[in-house]
């Protein structure tokens, strides 16, 4: 494994974690580690990303170890990847191709092996040179480089021809998923979001209770998974779980991964699941926020604290500490952690509601889905005159009538109704009263 991280940066002085974390993904894709080395550049050189000395220091351990794979935690341009492999004599993979290596052996559902495809197609087309060998290694030279370069033309266009059938497949499979939204029981909506291997599958089966696939590695779920959850005081809420972020993540494999996350788009709230016991949290928390905002869901901006959450740009976020049965002390912990996040949750999918601390456990969590239920859809008595047949349809068909009654020429209508909902009639001037 090899590091490259530029001088003075950030990165550079947690170039051991980094390498830790790629040596989780190589565990992953199953390969086996025998060594790892890095080097400080002031800017990545052209031809080989590393200086010229390190290659060759390389190149001794390589043959030293007897290694057959170079692992890269910095992307490779095409070049710079096909003079590494000349120079080196072994196979050359980055840490995109990794990561995209290891999509390729997690994708259960169409969808997800969709997404994967292209994902996998749009990193080959600029590298298509590099890889393109099946007529080179015959032979080259004069008498083929006219038909070699015929065909290396003729792949591009085949795979731009996928890349464009895969993107309008895609878009299918979001409006599909869209009218299944539509079609689904109205309720309150979570997403689950986080740094992969955080423990968002744990904590969707700690909740309804199902057979949730769930592994301690990297990207051990790709496909989204949706549960209805009882939260208790006769709310229901809806949670989906979703692919998990990692630093470094290149924005067209984020892009083929759009139509899943449109779940977390059409989410009334978003549960940002943290690993507490990861060293490097803050870091993932922020790879995460970033990501987020890439995909519009809410701005870095500041925003205003409430009920556990915080709320930028309407989107409101639960902040989910993870794992606190892996720290040592949890109350002091959670102390430092509340100086940013005031109404942050330490959660344990493992040991469930047991860990000694009043906010533990994912009952907290489920007090606060069932009181974000509650703020999202609270109980109104709504008055409408009974000639307002429009109104009437509207209320049936935007929100959960439990009772109507008529009293002199007035329709009373007691409903479960959505924040919006409530803000719209009473733009209008139609009389409304929380409370049932």
């Amino acid at each position: 494994m090899v590091g490259a991280p530029r001088k003075g940066s950030a990165e550079a002085a947690q170039v051991g974690d980094h390498l830790d974390e790629l040596r989780r993904l190589a565990d992953t894709a199953g390969a086996e580690v025998v060594g790892q080395t890095h080097q400080r550049v002031e800017a990545p050189t052209p031809t080989f990303y590393l200086g010229q000395g390190k290659v060759e220091e390389l190149k001794g351990v390589l043959q030293d170890t007897r290694s057959t794979l170079v692992l890269f935690d910095e992307p490779l341009s095409p070049v710079q990847g096909t003079n590494l492999e000349n120079a080196l004599a072994v196979r050359v993979m980055d840490r995109t191709e990794l990561i995209l290596d290891i999509f390729a052996t997690r994708a259960r559902s169409a969808e997800a092996k969709m997404q994967v495809e292209l994902a996998q197609l749009e990193y080959l087309l600029p590298r298509l040179t590099r890889m393109w060998t099946h007529l080179s290694r015959i032979r080259g030279g004069i008498g083929l480089r006219g038909p070699g370069e015929t065909q290396l033309e003729t792949d591009r266009r085949v795979i731009r021809r996928k890349i464009s059938v895969l993107k309008r497949r895609l878009e299918g499979v979001a409006d599909h998923r869209a009218n299944q939204r539509q079609g689904r029981r109205d309720l309150p909506s979570a997403a689950l979001v986080g740094y992969t291997n955080a423990g968002k599958s744990s904590i969707l089966r700690a909740l309804s209770g199902a057979d949730v696939f769930v592994e301690d590695r990297l990207f051990a779920t790709l496909d989204t998974l949706t549960r209805e959850l009882d939260v208790g005081g006769g709310y229901r809420f809806r949670v989906a779980d979703t692919v998990g972020f990692i630093r470094k993540l290149p924005h067209h494999l984020v892009a083929s991964f759009r139509a899943t996350l449109e779940e977390a788009r059409a989410a009334d709230l978003l549960l940002h699941v943290v690993d507490a016991a990861h060293p490097g949290w803050e870091e993932q928390v922020n790879v995460v926020e970033t990501v987020l905002e890439e995909m519009g869901l809410y701005s870095a901006g500041s925003g205003m604290h409430d009920a556990g959450s915080v709320v930028r740009d309407r989107k409101r976020v639960v902040y989910v500490f993870n794992k606190a049965d892996l720290i040592g002390d949890a109350d002091a912990f959670l102390a430092g952690v509340r100086e940013r996040y005031p109404h942050a949750l330490l959660t344990s999918a493992r040991s469930g509601s047991r860990i000694p601390h009043p906010t533990g456990g994912v009952e907290g969590l489920r007090s606060v889905l069932r009181a974000s239920a509650q703020a999202l859809r609270p109980v109104a008595r709504i008055h409408v005159p009974v000639e307002d047949g429009k109104l009437l349809a509207a209320l049936y068909r935007d929100s959960e009538v439990l009772h109507e009654s008529q009293v002199d020429g007035v329709v009373e209508v007691t409903a479960r109704v959505d924040a919006w909902l409530l803000g719209k009639l009473r733009r209008e001037g139609v009389s409304v009263q929380i409370g049932s």
